[in-house]
C-alpha cells in the first residue's frame, strides 16, 4: 500500500452536498453503460449527488438500471452547470458535430468548476485546442488517445509514457492520468506518480468508466486533482485485484469492479 495516499474526511455533520455535485455528460445511443458506470462508481467513491446529463434514450436506459442517479437533459445545460461542483465529460459520448456543439457549451459557460476528461471527450478536445479550459483540468487518456493529442506516433508514446504524461501536463496545464499498466499521473508541476495496482481483468471495456468516475467522485469531495487522480489509480487498479481473486483475471467485468470500490477503499482508512 501506498501510505502516501489517504481518503478525503467525511464530516459528521454533513448532508449530499457536503460531498460534491458532480454533473456528468456520458452515453450515447449505442453506449449507455458508460453512463451507468461512471455515474455509479462516483457514488460508490463517496460523492454526495451524480446528476446524468445525456440523451432520452441513455436516461431511460440507466434509470432502469439504479435508483441513485439524478437525470437531466441536455436542453437543460446552462441551469445544471450552475448547481455543478465537478464536470465529467466524456465516457460513451462520440466524435461527431453535435458531440462538438455540446462539449463547447459546456466549457464556456463552466470555465471555473474542475473536470474530468475522458474518452470522447478527449477526442473532442484533440479537434477544439483553442477551446477555455478549467484551471483544475485531469486528462485520463490512453496511449492511443495521447498519441492523438499530441500528434506523436503510438510506438512512441508506449515507449516512454513517463515523459508523454508530461508533455500532455505541460500543453494542457492539467493533471495527466495516461493509463497503461503501470499508469502514469502527472502534475501540472510534473510530479510523477507511476500506480502498481491493477491487472489483466482491468482489459475490459468500460473499466476507464469506472475510473473517470472515482476520480470525479474523489474531486467532488475537494481532493486536489493530482490526489484525485493518484487515489483514483490505486483505487481502481486495487478493485481489479480484489475482484480476480473472486472471479479470476478472465471474468471480472467493468460493472464488478464496481462492487469492489468500497474493499479498495477501506485499504486506505
Amino acid at each position: 500500500m501506498d501510505f502516501n495516499l489517504k481518503m478525503p474526511y467525511r464530516a459528521k455533520e454533513s448532508h449530499k452536498g457536503t460531498f460534491g455535485k458532480i454533473l456528468n455528460f456520458a452515453g450515447s445511443d449505442y453506449m449507455t453503460g458508460a453512463a451507468y458506470l461512471s455515474s455509479v462508481s462516483a457514488l460508490k467513491t463517496g460523492c454526495g449527488y451524480v446528476i446524468l446529463c445525456s440523451y432520452p434514450k441513455v436516461i431511460s436506459a440507466v434509470s432502469a438500471m439504479t435508483p441513485d442517479i439524478v437525470f437531466a437533459p441536455h436542453s437543460g445545460l446552462l441551469n445544471r452547470l450552475k448547481e455543478a461542483t465537478v464536470i465529467t465529460f466524456g465516457c460513451g459520448i462520440p466524435n461527431d458535430a453535435p458531440s462538438s456543439i455540446l462539449f463547447h457549451k459546456v466549457f464556456e459557460n463552466a470555465p471555473d468548476i474542475p473536470a474530468v476528461i475522458d474518452a470522447g471527450g478527449i477526442s473532442l478536445l484533440s479537434g477544439n485546442e483553442n477551446i477555455k479550459l478549467p484551471s483544475e483540468l485531469i486528462l485520463t487518456p490512453h496511449p492511443k488517445e495521447a498519441s492523438v493529442l499530441l500528434g506523436v506516433d503510438l510506438t512512441e508514446i508506449l515507449n516512454d509514457t513517463e515523459f508523454y504524461a508530461k508533455v500532455i501536463s505541460k500543453k494542457y496545464n492539467c493533471v495527466t492520468v495516461l493509463k497503461s499498466h503501470n499508469t502514469v499521473v502527472c502534475s501540472k508541476n510534473l510530479e510523477i506518480y507511476i500506480n502498481e495496482t491493477g491487472c489483466s481483468a482491468l482489459a475490459k471495456a468500460g473499466s476507464g468508466d469506472v475510473l473517470t468516475g472515482i476520480i470525479g467522485g474523489l474531486l467532488a469531495q475537494k481532493c486536489t486533482p493530482f490526489d484525485a487522480a493518484r487515489i483514483g489509480v490505486y483505487l481502481h487498479g486495487l478493485c481489479g485485484d480484489l475482484a480476480k481473486n473472486d472471479l479470476t483475471e478472465y471474468g471480472v467485468l467493468a460493472s464488478d469492479l464496481v462492487r469492489y470500490i468500497p474493499n479498495a477503499i477501506k485499504t486506505l482508512l
